[in-house]
């Protein structure tokens, strides 16, 4: 399953490049609802898209920004007081005599201070780097779909609830921000064929064993381990990826989400030891893809089977 990816978080790329339109509402709601509270998730590239942006029609996207970005500063700085002040009492109790409360106060307050260091300073950062671009079940990216003949970028959570399912489906179906091709017209039935998106997306990331990855059996005793491979295509370049997504509500609670459409692995991304791999679209079939027709699903798979096909070069993930 492609469990993180590197993709576009710039609205502004996808109107040059596509010609999309951006639909406001549905960003101004996103970034409002958080600033009042709600747990939600946006990677740091996408907010500075807005940021930068300097047009009146995002300017309450990025006064929402701002706020929140100053009000993250002010409980990372509170958390950095604290947790200086339990170290230095940890620190001193040490000198007199060593315990086990002032060693786990040592070590849990300098971990603590160090990451509340590293998201102040990211926070803070301007200068943007790749890792500013990805997203992990849960985080919201800008998706592009088609609505009134037209290309629209809307923010949506990538991991998809299914029109009309409890909102406990998201805990029940933790893996639902990958749909399987093989279960498009299963589970999927209510998206497939009516609601599909992309994404541009240039890295995705998997979970392997690192045996697996290293070609061989465990050996007698060796615990399984886990680690975390990038994968770029190569040569290096966009990919549209093609989503499925959901317009939910209930009570009135609205949510867009995501999930990015899984196939059968290429070769070498079957041999890294992934068994699932996302699938890039030609840039000639997106607006049949955007625009599908629910009775002619043979046309949609035959876009999947004249998917861009590149060679998926890999390394472990920093």
């Amino acid at each position: 399953m492609c469990y993180s990816a590197q993709v576009w978080q710039a609205y502004q790329d996808y109107v040059r490049r596509f010609g999309a339109e951006i639909s406001i509402r549905e960003f101004v709601e996103l970034y409002a609802s958080r600033e009042k509270g709600a747990k939600i998730k946006t990677a740091k590239a996408m907010d500075d898209a807005f940021l930068r942006a300097g047009t009146p029609e995002t300017s309450e996207i990025a006064r929402s920004i701002e706020a929140w970005n100053t009000q993250q500063a002010s409980e990372l700085e509170q958390l950095l007081f604290r947790q200086r002040k339990r170290l230095a009492d940890a620190e001193r109790s040490l000198r007199i005599k060593s315990t086990k409360k002032a060693l786990d106060d040592q070590r849990i307050a300098t971990n603590k201070i160090e990451w509340a260091k590293g998201k102040l300073a990211d926070l803070r950062r301007t200068t943007l780097e790749d890792r500013d671009r990805r997203i992990f079940p849960g985080v919201y990216a800008p998706v592009m779909v088609m609505e009134h003949g037209k290309r629209v970028i809307k923010p949506m959570r990538y991991q998809c609830r299914p029109a009309g399912k409890p909102a406990f489906y998201d805990e029940k179906y933790p893996g639902t921000y990958n749909a399987r091709r093989d279960n498009l017209e299963g589970f999927w039935k209510g998206q497939f064929g009516h609601a599909h998106g992309i994404i541009v997306c240039d890295a995705f990331y998997e979970n392997v064993s690192r045996h697996k990855v290293e070609g061989r059996e465990l050996a007698e005793g060796e615990a399984e381990e886990n680690v975390v491979l990038e994968f770029r295509p190569q040569p290096r370049q966009d990919m549209l990826i093609a989503c499925l997504y959901s317009h939910w509500k209930q009570d009135g609670e609205e949510l867009w989400s995501f999930a990015a459409i899984t196939d059968e692995p290429p070769q070498e991304v079957a041999a890294a030891g992934h068994d699932r791999c996302i699938i890039p679209i030609r840039e000639e079939h997106l607006d049949a893809w955007l625009n599908p027709d629910p009775k002619k699903l043979s046309d949609i798979y035959a876009i999947f089977d004249d998917n861009q096909r590149p060679f998926y070069e890999y390394r472990m993930a920093a």
